[in-house]
Parts: C-alpha cells; sequence; structure tokens
C-alpha cells in the first residue's frame, strides 16, 4: 500500500483491554454491513469468547463477516470455539498454519502480527492489543500494559482496502531489486505529513515492497525532531540507524524519552535492552523501566505534533521479518493526550535507569560491550531480511 496521508480523522486511545475490549466488541455487534478482523493472538479464553459473541451477533444480522488470525499466535482454537462461527457464515481465515515436529511447532518467522479491525467502512481500531485475558488487569501481575486507537473519518477506507486486498492476496507478488531500490530512495524522501497541520497515515510492514515503512516513518520523525521524544515501546532493540537517529536527536538538545520493560515477559528483552542502556544513557537519552506489569504497547509521541500507535516493536522481528500495522497522526490534541499520558507513566509507574556504577574492569569492558552491541545490531539489521522467506499461506478454516 502506497504511503498516503489524509485529514480530517478523529482518533481516541484505547489504553488496555479494560478500554478496548468492551468499545471494540460494541462496535463489532452493532454492524451492519461488514466487519473485518486481522490479529496476531486470539485465545478460546474469557475475552475470545467475548470477541466471538460480538462477532456472531454481527453475523446474524446478516453482517459480512471475515477474520484473519496468524497460525503461530493462535494455534490451539478447536471445534468447539470455530464451529459456531463457520455455520453463522463468518470466515475465518488462518495466516501460516502453525507445523509441529515431536510436538514442538516450527516456522515462528514471519509472523503477521497486525491488530486490525474495520467496521462497515466507518471506524477501524489498530493496536497492540490481542484477544486474550492477560490484556486485562484482572489476569494479575503478568497482565500487559498496551495501546490502540478507534479512527474515524476518511483514513477508515484506506485501512478497509488493505484487509480486503490482504485475505484475497496472500502472498505478495515478486519485488525486483530495482523496484527495491527505489522504494528505498522513495522511503529517504517520504513525506511525514504537513506540520502544524491534522493528518494521518496507515503505514505496514511487509517483506515484499515495504520491508522498512514503519521504520522509515520513524526516523522521518525523529531527524525532525526540536523538542521532546516519547517512545513506549515493549521490545526495544532497533535498527542501528534508529539508534543514530536517537542519538542524532539528543545531541541537537532533544529531550529523548524511552519507557521500556522493567518487569519483561521474556527474559532475553530485557537482556537485549540492558545491552544498549549505556550507550543510549552516555548520549542523554533517558530511559524509564515500566514496573508495574509487562509494557506490550508499542506508541510514541514528538513535540506535541506527531504521534504513532500500532503492532510494531522495535525489535528485529517487528522491523524486518514481522507482517505489522501502525497509524501515524499529525494531531496536536492527539499528541498532547499521549504525551501526558506516558508522562504519568513515567512519573508514577517506572523507574529510572541509571549509568552502572564503575568496576575496576570497566574502563575495558564497557566500551567492549558498546562496540559489540552496535555491531551486533548493525549485522540483524542487514542479515535478518535476508533469511528465506516461505511462500506465505492463508488457510480458509472448514474448507477442504
Amino acid at each position: 500500500m502506497a504511503l498516503r496521508w489524509t485529514e480530517s480523522n478523529r482518533f481516541t486511545l484505547l489504553e488496555n483491554g479494560e478500554a478496548y475490549f468492551p468499545r471494540v466488541f460494541e462496535v463489532i455487534a452493532a454492524a451492519r454491513q461488514e466487519v473485518l478482523l486481522e490479529t496476531f493472538i486470539l485465545f478460546d479464553d474469557k475475552v475470545g469468547q467475548q470477541l466471538r459473541e460480538a462477532l456472531l451477533s454481527a453475523a446474524g444480522r446478516g453482517a459480512k463477516v471475515q477474520m484473519l488470525v496468524d497460525g503461530w499466535g493462535s494455534p490451539d482454537l478447536g471445534a468447539g470455539f470455530l464451529n459456531p462461527l463457520l455455520e453463522a457464515g463468518v470466515q475465518v481465515r488462518v495466516f501460516d498454519p502453525a507445523y509441529t515436529v515431536l510436538g514442538y511447532r516450527i516456522n515462528p518467522i514471519r509472523r503477521m502480527h497486525r491488530k486490525i479491525v474495520v467496521v462497515d467502512g466507518e471506524r477501524a481500531f489498530v493496536g497492540g492489543i490481542n484477544y486474550s485475558h492477560d490484556h486485562l488487569a484482572e489476569f494479575g501481575p503478568t497482565g500487559k500494559q498496551d495501546y490502540a486507537v478507534e479512527i474515524e473519518g476518511p483514513l477508515v477506507s484506506q485501512i478497509q482496502a488493505f484487509c480486503v486486498e490482504s485475505v484475497s492476496s496472500p502472498k505478495p507478488p515478486p519485488v525486483s531489486w530495482l523496484h527495491r531500490l527505489r522504494s528505498r530512495r522513495q522511503g529517504r524522501s517520504a513525506t511525514l505529513g504537513s506540520r502544524g497541520t491534522t493528518s494521518a497515515a496507515f503505514v505496514t510492514r511487509d517483506n515484499a515492497g515495504h520491508r522498512s515503512d514503519i521504520e522509515h516513518q520513524y526516523r522521518l520523525a525523529l531527524r525532525q525532531a526540536r523538542h521532546r521524544v516519547i517512545i513506549a515501546n515493549a521490545y526495544f532493540f532497533p535498527s542501528f540507524r534508529f539508534l543514530r537517529e536517537l542519538r542524532r536527536a539528543s545531541r541537537r538538545g532533544v529531550e529523548v524519552n524511552l519507557i521500556l520493560q522493567g518487569e519483561p515477559d521474556m527474559p532475553i528483552v530485557r537482556t537485549a535492552a540492558l545491552a544498549l542502556h549505556a550507550n543510549l544513557l552516555g548520549a542523554g537519552i533517558k530511559i524509564f523501566e515500566y514496573c508495574e506489569r509487562p509494557l506490550h504497547g508499542k506508541v510514541a509521541t514528538i513535540d506535541d505534533e506527531w504521534s504513532t500507535v500500532g503492532s510494531s516493536n522495535l525489535d528485529p522481528s517487528s522491523l524486518a521479518l514481522n507482517m505489522e500495522a501502525n497509524v501515524f497522526i499529525r494531531d496536536q490534541a492527539f499528541a498532547v493526550h499521549l504525551r501526558k499520558h506516558l508522562e504519568r507513566l513515567m512519573a508514577d509507574q517506572c523507574r529510572a535507569a541509571q549509568v552502572a556504577a564503575p568496576t575496576p574492569w570497566s574502563w575495558l569492558t564497557q566500551p567492549l560491550r558498546a562496540f559489540l552491541t552496535f555491531h551486533l545490531v548493525r549485522l540483524l539489521s542487514r542479515w535478518l531480511p535476508a533469511l528465506p522467506a516461505t511462500e506465505q499461506q492463508i488457510r480458509s478454516m472448514g474448507a477442504p
């Protein structure tokens, strides 16, 4: 999908499952004509069953309902969960069904990681929230902190067209080396939306013609930052070029704040983030570790003008392998609202990361660790996209 900024859209930030699930289920259940839904994770639990009831309500009134789930993220949907949907005429499709060897799932890379809902071509939801109980605080200490955005306006039709095309054309067309070169050049000069206006763009990442579109928009915004950057991201191990833009912004006098996981859901997440801490802190970048529960959000705001909400982490999986979707927003009111929310998060629920106390050998180990970490990031950014891309499959449930 070509990048196209549109005007006159309206956005509502939805925090966590407590705000997101009631709203999205209400809109789905009231659908008159069409529901398009894509998600990485759908579990047969309290939340998944509520989603199913909303979809059945829409289908019962004659709305065409299409649902796409990822085979790796949603591997255990049984007949008891799916049959009522299929009998009601809901089209359920699975992206790259998970295969097992000796009971273990394989093909974990290049996942369909998007979280999108479009209803009647009038409202859309984009963000990082899956359909599972662990996106509610009642789940306990491991309940996730996350965000989505509700969208009204012309941007919805773009998202609708994308969802229809993604289901009907699961395998992207082959992309020549010349097209990729042109895409890189276009990315360097891509528009960021007009300063001082209200505009928005729906930006996706795939393994064909849009391999770096989301990262390009982040980097363009960082280059234009003048005062303040706040990035809250669950899995933070970005590309070498992304880190370079962060450091350059800080050197220009921009206040750069990162909200990262302090209580990660996977130990490797904290290990990767800690590997970057010394270099980022040394560049004047402030790091806040969210400690209430696992941070799963993927949001950012810059200069009270620019914001993004979506599914894309800032790690090798999202930036180089997975299918992702973010909304980029030029709306002052929304940016200020998101900034104030993140500032409260930093003040009340985060701890500030500090430069580690020097040790007798830190004069040697810290520069060595910095050298190895940054070159690892550089190599990952270069070589991960070269991993073999198996032909993506979308299988219709209930079909022979």
